[in-house]
């Protein structure tokens, strides 16, 4: 879902009860580049990590099938560990300039709330995890010898449906599903955030939604991980309709080679976000993403999001159906 021409970026970034550090935000900031290409994804990350004096380390964590680099970064030295992953499918692009941004907020300065923020928590960020479909603007990987239970076959696999943890990363199909799962073991998070993008669609009073969340579904997660991921979900719809947006529950399956299904049975607390493919939004959509991954790393570090009701889940609207005249995209249930 190639997406349209940048607008203005929004000037706050608004997370329930958390504003971000004053030093952080601009009162007025340059368009965010929707979808950087593969060569300006890797000089904005290098170049962050020299702007930081080497707080924000990036590195290859292995090779797609086409021998594009599969970049992350990492920033902090926290005990608390979080991971984002962002365009596993290579058409959904909003991620990944959101991550560059949260990158750039907390790891480029040195104010007294980033070396706290650092102290506290490690965030580990695989960025663009499937660069060959980004090239294609397509949303599996490039395998043409792919006959896939989930993809298309000579064309790819859907990543986001190998991260079964029965699946050892060496005999994964998917080989960047299998990049991800060895990042994870070697990291070991305590949160995992996988973010997408879907079509639009409207809620009960016909409000279009913005963006959708969930966390695991498969019946074999712990009610503790599952709880969690479930604090995680509401204070997702709490940072991003903070900020304006509208956010939904996802319909997502129970399927464990899902990444949150996957990375929840082995113990994150794990979540789906989806931003809405709104075309005039885009730069609002990646500012609503930034806040999530904002509030989440704050709200880790200082306790409280362990104090939301796991409950209030439950309260998060549904998605509705599709608006009409526009696509309905492939759900992650399909």
């Amino acid at each position: 879902m190639r997406i349209k021409p940048r607008i203005a970026l929004m000037s706050a970034l608004v997370t329930v009860g958390l504003l971000v550090a004053p030093a952080a935000v601009a009162a007025e900031k340059a368009p965010v580049d929707p979808q950087p290409s593969t060569a300006k994804l890797a000089v904005e990350l290098h170049k962050l990590a020299i702007q930081s004096h080497g707080r924000i380390r990036v590195t290859p964590i292995g090779r797609s099938n086409e021998n594009r680099p599969v970049w992350a970064a990492r920033v902090g030295h926290g005990k608390l560990k979080i991971q984002y992953v962002t365009q596993q499918h290579g058409d959904e692009p909003l991620g990944t300039p959101a991550a560059l941004e949260f990158l750039r907020t907390v790891g480029v300065g040195n104010s007294a709330w980033q070396r706290k923020l650092l102290s506290q928590v490690t965030v580990d960020i695989v960025v663009r995890a499937n660069p060959d479909g980004f090239e294609r603007n397509w949303r599996y990987n490039y395998d043409p010898t792919a006959t896939p239970e989930y993809g298309e076959a000579g064309k790819g696999y859907d990543i986001n449906r190998y991260h079964d943890p029965a699946v050892a990363p060496e005999d994964n199909p998917a080989h960047e599903a299998g990049l991800i799962q060895r990042r994870y073991a070697a990291f070991q998070p305590d949160i995992m955030v996988d973010y997408h993008m879907q079509g639009r669609y409207k809620d009960a009073s016909g409000k279009e939604i913005t963006a959708s969340t969930l966390w695991p579904t498969h019946s074999a997660v712990k009610p503790a991980d599952v709880n969690f991921a479930k604090q995680i979900a509401v204070l997702v719809q709490r940072s991003i309709n903070g900020a304006g947006g509208n956010v939904s529950q996802y319909p997502g399956g129970n399927y464990e080679g899902i990444a949150r299904n996957g990375y929840g049975l082995l113990g994150s607390g794990s979540v789906l976000i989806e931003l809405s493919d709104i075309p005039g939004r885009e730069q609002t959509q990646i500012t609503d993403a930034l806040a999530s991954m904002l509030a989440i790393a704050r709200s880790a570090a200082d306790g409280s999001l362990r104090q939301i009701d796991p409950a209030a889940a439950t309260l998060i609207p549904l998605r509705g159906p599709a608006l009409p005249g526009t696509a309905i995209e492939e759900d992650e249930a399909a």
